[in-house]
């Protein structure tokens, strides 16, 4: 017998035993995708007879609490003689097939009992260590499966039509093992699979390298800080200082000095010699140009290798077409679909090079808790001192209410057991989430006294599986999505930040979402866009360590005192309608494997004419930033992973903003209540109009337009007088903001270039002072504003 969870074990199927209750469950009608509907007791001992003989296919009978409940089929997929996918070209060495059947409930419901069973049998697929990846090939058509499958961390490969044991279009699913670490005894066979490394091809770094490349000539050129010169139309030349390497490329360039390289025509020699195009060698190679502290420049050189290495491993292991995923987004239930796109997403930030650092993570860590790996991810728990912790909350939540919406009742019950057992009392303690990498790389290393003082007590992971988000230390719950997303300290460096949290940053933050939610609410124009925000509704940060004390005692300000905070952001799956659809506007800049970008198929799957498309898009976008912005004087980060677009039929009906608390401010000097003042900026008035020019025009919406434009989808001509006209359609319902406009000047022939690469180039351990962001920004000179330069629509 093969214990797994607590009270739940597996054993080999006992057919003379088992073959009455096994005909129930498997010919009970909630059993329909078993296939046995109809099948006597004499068909199913048949079937499991065979099961028995097959030396690469086993059964096993589930118990919990020493009661037959669930049924588990574990196979080999290539070798047995009975598994669906044999032939498939998809499956690896290592792979183990997997089924579940749940018995019929033969009273009420227990909540959590298929997840547990679920996570048993999964516990007992990977306690062999030779196995890598779970397999499964469920129905398409049994959405409850699906859904559970992907809140494990299954990934949806592709839909797949089979014929064994009967004809069904399955979707062959996959989950990676989610405790990557090579064991010893793994270790010393020297296989390169279990070093977790097979990602680090050459071709995969050829393909990551070039693309990373053309990047950085666009984008650098684009700052102004490359100069290529023109050879011929279309042709062009950029020759390092010291004449050794030149890159010669075609590209065209489009509104606000875009270069749309095309990556196949870029070529670099070395010496006058074809050379392989290398990112690290171009960025040393024209190092002089970039402006980079020599002191810095081999942390940059690292976080490009990063970079490059997590290109890698999305060319392993993305496969899913941009069809393929706007099919589980449009067609699958919201969470999925949701979470589908965020962990597809290949590029990250569409101006830095530099984007994927996570500098600390090691190649497991990569595994286990990359958004793009999408594997399930348990947050661990401490208690914290309440007197060194502060745990702040918005107006319409207690404490209580807090514990009980995001921990089960049995879940608090044994976090207060541990306490008690320690001797202490559970009343002078808050519960504070962690990061599983923050806890063992950091915690319970740097913060040791504190654990050992039981000021920070441990406590173990929550039951709940969680996936983390684009911004890495972000994590959306897929078991229970209606729950908050947790956001957590992580002391990695990523793209010119230690990703830590403050826990004085923190303090103010739930009244700040209040306050921006409340002004939101209460201002028709928005209420008529749709435009909402996410709440960060709780913050908790813990101060009882020496490095507090020594910002307080000789104020030293140090990273280590961001390493043990968190805050919970409201979900947006209970705000969907019948439907309605989710994904980050990050999405519309993605393209697949093959280079088919998502927002075009999905402008070609609404149906819609594409300016028509874009416009509604505009309407739900661009005009909610611009009145918050004449309006208000209150401008956000409207970047494409800070918005979450709703999708109906393919078509943005509105957007959500989140990451209110750390990227929001007021920049005029309107009341604000005494805990909201953080937010205020003392800004330029030629500066404030960059909310609106540099963080969207030049920041969003160039980008999505060159992919329009290269696409044959949407001229940009047409597609930036689109966005002229929605900025006009907004002054002309306003007219009581026509002082507010002409301040502005949102349609001026020309803004200020701020530029991104060059901060981080400037200092790639800290881009900008968060408390004074303005004063951070570095400029090149002007833009020509597309939307300044347009007599009439296109």
């Amino acid at each position: 017998m093969t214990p797994s969870s607590a009270g739940t074990t597996l054993e080999p199927l006992d057919l003379d035993r088992d073959l009455g209750l096994l005909h129930r469950w498997v010919t009970h009608p909630r059993s329909a995708f078993w296939l046995m509907q109809g099948a006597t007791v004499q068909d199913v001992a048949a079937e499991y007879a065979a099961i028995a003989d097959d030396p690469h296919h086993h059964a096993w009978l589930g118990r919990v609490g020493g009661e037959p409940a669930f049924l588990a089929e574990t196979y080999d997929p290539v070798r047995s003689g009975q598994s669906p996918v044999a032939d498939l070209p998809d499956l690896r060495p290592g792979d183990l097939g997997m089924h579940v059947l749940v018995a019929p409930p033969t009273g009420d419901p227990v909540p959590g009992f298929t997840r547990r069973v679920f996570a048993a049998v999964l516990d007992h697929c990977f306690a062999d260590p030779a196995v890598r990846r779970v397999v499964v090939e469920p129905d398409a058509r049994n959405g409850a499966i699906r859904a559970m499958n992907t809140a494990f961390g299954f990934r949806e490969l592709r839909t797949v039509h089979l014929t064994t044991p009967v004809e069904k279009e399955a979707v062959l699913s996959v989950l990676d093992r989610p405790s990557p670490l090579p064991t010893p005894s793994s270790a010393a066979t020297g296989r390169a699979s279990d070093l977790l490394a097979d990602h680090l091809a050459p071709d995969h770094l050829a393909r990551a390298q070039r693309h990373l490349v053309t990047k950085a000539l666009s984008e650098l050129s684009h700052e102004r800080l490359l100069e290529p010169v023109a050879t011929t139309p279309g042709a062009w030349e950029l020759a390092s200082p010291d004449g050794r390497a030149t890159y010669r490329f075609r590209a065209e360039r489009l509104a606000l000095e875009h270069w749309a390289v095309d990556p196949a025509s870029v070529e670099r020699t070395l010496d006058g010699e074809p050379a392989p195009l290398d990112v690290q060698d171009l960025v040393v190679e024209l190092a002089p140009l970039l402006g980079i502290p020599d002191g810095l420049l081999p942390t940059y050189l690292e976080e490009l290798a990063a970079t490059l290495a997590s290109a890698a491993w999305k060319l392993e292991h993305s496969t899913r077409s941009a069809e393929e995923l706007l099919d589980t987004l449009l067609e699958r239930p919201a969470a999925e679909g949701y979470q589908a796109v965020e962990a597809a997403m290949t590029e990250g930030h569409p101006g830095f090079l530099a984007n994927n650092g996570r500098i600390g993570f090691g190649v497991d860590d990569h595994a286990a808790y990359s958004p793009e790996a999408g594997a399930p991810v348990r947050l661990v728990w401490v208690a914290a001192r309440r007197e060194h912790t502060r745990l702040s909350l918005s107006a319409d939540l207690t404490e209580d209410a807090l514990w009980a919406a995001e921990l089960d009742d049995d879940t608090r019950v044994g976090f207060e057991k541990r306490l008690r057992d320690l001797g202490l009392d559970p009343g002078e303690y808050l519960y504070l989430p962690l990061h599983p990498w923050q806890w063992r790389s950091r915690v319970a290393v740097t913060f040791a006294p504190d654990v050992a003082r039981r000021d920070l007590v441990p406590l173990g992971e929550g039951p709940d599986h969680y996936r983390a988000q684009q911004s890495i230390r972000t994590f959306f719950n897929t078991s229970r999505p209606g729950r908050h997303y947790v956001k957590t300290a992580l002391a990695v460096q990523n793209m010119g930040f230690l990703r830590g949290l403050s826990p004085a940053y923190m303090g103010p933050t739930p009244a700040i979402n209040d306050w921006v939610a409340g002004l939101v609410e209460g201002d028709p124009e928005l209420r008529a866009c749709g435009f909402t925000v996410l709440r960060e509704r709780a913050a908790i940060g813990y101060t009882g360590d020496a490095y507090h004390r020594l910002a307080e005692r000789q104020g030293v300000r140090s990273p280590y005192q961001k390493m043990l905070a968190a805050l919970w952001r409201e979900s947006p799956l209970p705000r969907l309608a019948e439907g309605e659809r989710l994904a980050t506007m990050a999405s519309l800049l993605h393209r697949d494997g093959d280079g088919r970008a998502f927002v075009s198929a999905l402008v070609a799957r609404s149906g819609l004419p594409a300016r028509e498309w874009v416009r509604r898009w505009l309407d739900a976008y661009v005009r909610p930033v611009a009145h918050c912005l004449v309006a208000h004087e209150l401008a956000f980060m409207p970047h494409g992973e800070n918005l979450v677009l709703v999708l109906r039929d393919g078509v943005v009906d509105r957007v959500v903003m989140k990451d209110v608390g750390e990227e929001v401010a007021v920049m005029d000097d309107q009341p604000l209540p005494p805990e909201v003042e953080r937010i205020r900026a003392d800004v330029p008035q030629d500066v404030r109009a960059l909310a609106l020019h540099t963080d969207v025009l030049d920041g969003v919406l160039r980008h999505v337009a060159a992919v329009l434009h290269l696409d044959g989808v949407l001229d940009e001509r047409a597609f930036w007088a689109e966005v002229r006209d929605c900025l006009v359609r907004h002054r002309e319902d306003h007219p009581e903001l026509a002082e507010r406009h002409a301040a502005y000047d949102l349609l001026r022939a020309e803004f200020r270039h701020s530029c991104l690469n060059r901060l981080q180039l400037r200092n790639t351990l800290q881009m900008v002072d968060i408390a004074d962001q303005a004063e951070s920004l570095m400029y090149a000179g002007t833009l020509v504003n597309p939307v300044g330069v347009l007599d009439s629509p296109a």
